[in-house]
Parts: structure tokens; sequence; C-alpha cells
């Protein structure tokens, strides 16, 4: 049975064992989550198989992708942190910005490479004399690419766009170094692997029920996300909120600190008597010491009118252990709560109907 014809719902689970995911996940996108250790490796051989030209880009690296296809340019951006030397911008629009030129590298990444908004940045940006990557599976993307002779970098088919974050993250990163908007961090990336193996069975389907994974899905059940970040963390809430929509088939929202102890901080006076909003706030070491005094008092102030409190802290010692520890636990924490309420995490429909629609 396709996953367009098949039942996307099952009766809600009130448990969370193995067996209990194994019955609502069809299509094991559990296994794709887990599986996020070994694609590290997988994932910069592909960018090395690809052979990209190493050149300087004086104005840095632009990535244009949409959704699951996108996120790696935010969450490589978090990873570079203060170590970037040059920009390197996400776009999630049908053009790059206008000074986007022969001193730009961009790279369009569409996992389906069909994505109407990145086929047409990528024509936009030949246009404008930039050097190009394409980051895909195939479709017109790739063709239009081998066309013109701009290197492809492959990816596995057999994914939802979104479960191959590890190798649309990787090839930013690495597309970054080629360029010179970062220093290689080829060691930091493979170095990741044997962390997110550790939490891996520390947090995966077969863990005790009160896992950190499991225990945060069984809070954030029947209440409404809101997952805070500050700038080391800010893609990853962004990641946490997508993925509780497509998985969970739920509402979630993301924001950021400091903004949002400018105005947002305000809402939570109102919100017992509207919503069960449930704030999750990711912390790391990385953060500004007045972000952790910042999460302290809007943790305070948010209680008030909040269904409840989480505060999450990242592991690892690298930036990107902790980068990508925090979207392995957003990921099984979707997953979860996908089980919880008895969604398929795979289908999109919703997407599926609009997409059609637009066509």
């Amino acid at each position: 049975m396709t996953a367009s014809s098949r039942p996307s719902s099952a009766a809600p689970s009130l448990e969370l064992s193995g067996a209990a995911v194994r019955a609502v996940d069809a299509d094991d996108m559990a296994n794709d989550v887990l599986e996020q250790p070994a694609q590290l490796a997988d994932a910069l051989w592909r960018v090395e198989s690809a052979d990209i030209a190493e050149r300087e880009a004086p104005d840095g690296l632009v990535v244009c992708g949409m959704g699951g296809s996108g996120i790696g340019a935010r969450l490589a951006a978090a990873v570079s942190g203060s170590r970037a030397r040059r920009p390197v911008r996400s776009v999630q629009d049908y053009a790059p910005e206008p000074w986007v030129g022969p001193g730009s590298l961009v790279l369009c990444s569409s996992y389906s490479g069909e994505t109407e908004e990145v086929l047409s940045c990528f024509e936009a940006a030949g246009a404008a004399g930039a050097r190009r990557v394409v980051l895909t599976t195939g479709g017109r993307l790739a063709a239009a690419a081998r066309e013109e002779g701009v290197p492809v970098i492959g990816v596995p088919a057999g994914f939802q766009p979104r479960a191959a974050v590890i190798y649309m993250t990787v090839a930013v990163l690495e597309c970054a170094a080629l360029c010179g908007a970062i220093a290689p961090l080829r060691e930091e990336i493979e170095g990741a692997a044997g962390l997110l193996g550790d939490l891996v069975a520390e947090w995966g389907p077969d863990s005790p029920h009160d896992s950190e994974a499991k225990a945060l899905a069984m809070r954030l059940n029947g209440a409404l996300p809101v997952v805070y970040g500050s700038q080391p963390t800010v893609a990853a809430a962004m990641r946490w909120k997508t993925q509780i929509n497509e998985n969970a088939k739920l509402p979630a929202f993301w924001s950021a600190l400091p903004e949002a102890d400018h105005n947002e901080l305000c809402g939570y006076e109102g919100a017992a008597g509207l919503a069960p909003l449930y704030p999750v706030f990711l912390e790391e070491p990385a953060q500004h010491r007045r972000i952790r005094d910042r999460v302290e008092l809007t943790a305070e102030v948010a209680a008030e009118g909040a269904a409840g409190i989480a505060r999450v802290s990242a592991r690892g010692e690298s930036a990107a252990e902790r980068v990508l520890s925090l979207v392995l636990l957003g990921d099984l924490v979707s997953l979860y709560l996908a089980v919880l309420g008895g969604k398929d995490p795979t289908p999109v429909e919703a997407l599926d109907r609009f997409k059609a629609q637009l066509r």
C-alpha cells in the first residue's frame, strides 16, 4: 500500500515501547533517525565524490533550499558559529539575494530535485554568474546541473527529505570549507558519530520509558510546544518545530532569545485561557552568559501561564556534537509524539495536497 493511500492514523498509544513505535511507524522513519551516526561518514564521502573544486568565494556561501532540504544551512551555520570567516546564508525563496554574483558559491539543495523555488534559484544564480553546486537525488535539478556542468552531490534515495538532515548539514559544512567560508571541520564531523551512537542507545525506541526523549514527549503530549533557542541553538529550535509539525502532525512554534523577551513574553499572561503552551528551552555551553540568565527568568515568567516548562541541554564537547545531539533528540521526541497520537510519522498528506493544488 502506498504512503498516499495508507491510513495515516492508528489508535493512540499510551506507551512508547519499541513495539508501540513499530506498530505506528509503518515506513520505519525511526530507522532513518537511528542511522544518523552512520550517515555522517557516508555524507562526507558523497561530497568528496562530487569532485568540487576548492576555490575561494569572497562573498561566502548561499544555500537555497526549502523545508528539510534547507534546514542544513541553518544547522551548519550553528556548527560553524564564531569560527565562520565569511557568511553562510540560507535562502527560502524563488531567488537569492540581489548581491549574489561571481564572488559567491550557491548550493542549490532539493532532495527531490523538483522543488520549484530551488529550480528558480538555480537559474537565477547562473544568470548572476555565481558558481553553483547542486545537492539532490535527481529530478530536473540534477538534469539541469549536469547539462550545465555543475557538480552534483548525490543524496541516497528512499528518505523523506526531512530525514536526510545529516546529508544536508554535512554538505553545507563541506561546501563552506571548500569556498573558504569556514575552516575544514571534517574531523569534528567524523568525531560526532561516537556520541550520536551512544545517544541512539540512550534515547531510541528500545530505551527505558523514562529516557529523556520519551519522558519529554509524554510531557508535551496534549500541549502546544513553543521551542526557544539562542544563537547556537536557534536552528535546532526551528528543526524541533518543523519535525513536530511533519512527524506528529501537530502545531508547534519556535522563537529566539533574547528577542522573545522584548515582546513574546507578554503573551503568557493570557495563555492559560487560550492554549496549553509548553515552552521548551534548548541550552548549550556556548550560549552567552546573559542568555543563561534570560532562560531562568523567561521560564519563571512563562510558567505563570504555561502548561509546563522544559529545559534541554545539548550534549557533547564539540559544536558539531552539541548541534547534532539536539537534532537527534528533537527528531525522536517528534517521532514519539506521533506514536502517542497514533500518527504514522512518514506521510505528509497536507503538503502533498497543497503541492498538487498549487500545480
